[in-house]
This record gives C-alpha cells, structure tokens and sequence, in this order.
C-alpha cells in the first residue's frame, strides 16, 4: 500500500527522507540554541535587574519624600517599571524566575531588608518585586514579560543553510539513482531488431559490477535470439527440398483424389515454411537503409497491385506525406496485414492519414468476423491462430500477425489491433510509423 503523496520513484523518496532529516534537524537545533540563548539572557537579565534595583533603591532613599514620584518615571527601564504603590497581598511566587529573582535583590540590598516576588495577574507583567525604602515607603517594580528576539538575519542564514544542504542531497541521491535510470533505459532498448550497446562499466563498485553483469546478459541474450532465428530459418528452409520431392512423387500417382489431398497438404506445409522464412527475416529489416518514401504513392501503388491480380484491395483515403523510414520492410508489413484481411474477410481496405505531430496512421480494415478483444494481443505472438473465427481451413498459420508486428518494431513503430472504428464488423489494423507528420494535415 503506497501512502497518498509518497513519491513514487527512488529519487524522490529518498531526497524527501533526507530533507525531512536535515528539516527536523534544523528545527531541533534551532530549539536548543534558542532555550540556551534563552537561559543565558534570563541570568544575565536578573544580575543586571538586581543591581539596578539596588542603585535605584539608594537614589530614592537619598531623595525628598515630595521628589520621588518624579524620579520614579525616570528610572524606568525598557524591561521593568518602579512604582510607590502599597504592596499587594498575594503569596510569593514559586517559580525559578522568581526565586532566581529575590535571590539576586536581596544579595544587592542591605541585609535584612524585606523582599517579595509575586505574580500580579496583570496582562504582560510577569512578576512584581515589592520592597520599602528606609523610611518605610512602599516600593514596586513590574517585570515585563521576557520576550527573545531573533534577527531576519539569522532566519536567513538557518534557510540558505537548509537549502544548501538539501541540494547538496539532491546531486547525491541523483549521481546514486542515475546508474538505475540508465540500466532501465538500456533494458527497454535490448531487443531482437537492435543491435546491443553495452553500458559502461565505470562508477562506483557496485555500479560496475552491475554493468559488467547487464553486458553479460545482454550478450547470452542476443545469441540466443540470433540462433533461434537461424534454427527457424535453416529448419524452414531445409524443408523446402523433400517438399518439392514429395511434390514430384504425388505426380506420379494414379490416384487423383489421393494426389489431390497430397497436394493440399504439401501447400501447407510450403505455407508454414515460408512463412516461418519471412518471420527468421523480419529482424532483419533493420539492415535495409532508410529513405525519404512517399506514403501515398507506397500506399496506392499496394493496392493497384493487388486489384491487377484481382483482389478486392482498395484506398478510401489517403493524404500526402513523405516520411525516412524503410521501404521494402514497409510493403512487407502492409501486404502481410492485407493478406490476412483478404484470407478471413475477402476483401481489404486502406487508409493513410496523420496522427498527432510526428506520427504517420496507416490503417488496413476488413469486414470479416474480427478477433475477440480478449485476444488481440495474443495473435501477435507466432504460431497463435483462432480456431473459432480464423481456423486452420482458412490457411492460417498464425505467423502473418506476428511478422507485422515485427515488422512495425523494427520501422520504430507499432501495431495496434481493434474493432473499426466506424462502427461496422470486422478488424482494423493501425500502423503507427514515426515521421514529420503536419499537425493540420489530416
């Protein structure tokens, strides 16, 4: 279960592990050196309290009774107030603050002389000191509440510090995540129609180990694609010679219902040859060089070929457009998908249209009975045939699907299967070919 808003890929989590790491980190000694600067600036407050209170004490016992109300005012700090106002009966204050508070004052006073720290309960004053001067006048000072100021600056410098770090991870994690990027990339690349570049084997141990391991397999796997494609190609052409023996002898046979039946099988058996010929070779079409093809012309120029044998093949639409891709291969994949309409629907249609910037369609639809949705990616693989609606009477050997396919690969392609798209019965083919395609040209 993927918690909501966990990243979904290695970079992302572990960069968010890390900063969220280094963001309570921050926090935590932002918190500390705060409570420590804090404490200090609390005892250093009280020192300075007391021996303020101790000089302002002096300075009014030495003034007239009628002059301290104003010098009262006068000793007034930003942080406390005196006042000759009668004490207030109100127990002593327990907290630290204020023991810490009416330890220092009475250090600073002559002894004996009485001291009272008490809470006010008055909004923004935190303790009131009570005293009396000499002669018996009441004194109280009123103690704002601390208040710990922080400078922009420091806030400044504790981000940039932050963001720093977190950058610092995100080059780490990318330089670590990266080889897993580029082994995926090279995974996806492997394949049959592309020849294997090997990744480089440098980087960290462990990165070239796994390198090393990837070449390794890359290399068994090409030689076992480039072997099987030769044991299928030397098997089906092997065949071909007793074939043609068992050809010559049914000739010679008296019986014609027995020839006939020898006959028919021995089509077969030359259909599934080469067949599984043209499946050997459709790898192969790589090797054949790219060039600027005219689609319309390819695509028209198909289909009279098979009306002058014939067959009911024609173009209900085509735009023009030139596309690089590989002509021969092409014609192969596009008669291979007519070929197929023709076998199980009589009859084929084509249509060359462009599809999103980049991007050539050419569709091949039939009116036949179609393929199941359940089963359109299965005929795509070799020797898959349906026995319901596309059985062995039909001449089928499950292999013209799969050389398209093939085919569409290696142009840089793909083929899609599926129902019309108008509506009506039967199969469409798509052939989805890279190319320059005009994004108004539909």
């Amino acid at each position: 279960m993927t918690l909501r808003g966990w990243p979904r890929s290695l970079f992302g989590r572990i960069l968010l592990v890390m900063a969220l790491g280094l963001a309570l980190a921050h926090a935590l000694t932002f918190v500390l050196a705060f409570t420590e600067r804090s404490m200090t600036m609390r005892r250093a407050m009280v020192s300075y309290f007391a021996s303020d209170v101790a000089s302002s004490v002096a300075i009014l016992e030495r003034l007239p009774a009628t002059e301290r109300a104003q010098w009262v005012e006068r000793l007034a700090r930003r942080n406390y107030r005196f006042a000759l106002a009668e004490p207030l009966h109100a127990p002593e204050d327990p907290s630290q603050l204020a023991l810490l508070v009416a330890s220092a004052v009475r250090a600073t006073l002559p002894a004996g002389q009485p001291v009272q720290v008490i809470d006010p309960h008055v909004p923004g004053t935190e303790l009131r000191l009570q005293l009396r001067l000499a002669d018996g006048t009441p004194l109280a000072v009123d103690m704002d509440e601390p208040r710990l100021q922080i400078s922009p600056w420091v806030l400044g410098a504790l981000a940039l510090q932050l963001a720093l770090l977190v950058g610092l991870c995100a080059w780490a994690v990318r330089a670590a995540t990266r080889p897993l990027s580029t082994l995926a990339d090279a995974a996806d690349a492997l394949g049959a129609d592309r020849p294997a570049v090997p990744l480089a084997e440098d980087g960290p141990r462990e990165v070239e180990r796994a390198a090393q391991a990837f070449n390794r397999m890359q290399q068994r796997i090409q030689a076992h694609l480039h072997e099987r494609m030769q044991i299928l190609a030397a098997v089906s052409h092997d065949l071909q010679t007793p074939i043609t023996r068992l050809r010559l002898r049914a000739d010679l046979l008296d019986d014609t219902v027995l020839q006939g039946k020898l006959h028919a099988d021995l089509a077969e058996m030359q259909s599934l040859v080469e067949e599984g010929i043209a499946y050997a070779r459709s790898s192969q079409a790589v090797r054949e060089p790219p060039q600027r093809v005219d689609l319309r012309a390819l695509v028209e120029s198909l289909a009279r070929d098979y009306a002058d044998a014939g067959l009911p093949v024609q173009v209900l639409q085509a735009v023009d457009g030139t596309c690089d891709t590989r002509p021969q291969a092409l014609r192969r994949l596009l008669c291979n998908l007519v070929d197929n309409a023709l076998k199980f629907a009589g009859a084929a249609e084509l249509t060359l249209e462009a599809g999103v910037p980049g991007q050539w369609l050419v569709r091949v639809l039939d009116h036949g009975p179609g393929i199941p949705p359940a089963d359109l990616t299965a005929v795509l693989q070799p020797y898959v045939r349906l026995e319901d609606s596309r059985n062995r009477g039909t001449g089928g050997t499950g292999l013209g699907l799969a050389i398209a396919s093939e085919l569409a690969q290696a142009l840089g392609g793909r083929l899609v299967l599926g129902p019309r798209r108008d509506g009506g019965q039967g199969l469409e083919a798509q052939v989805e070919l890279p190319g320059a395609a005009p994004a108004n040209a539909c």
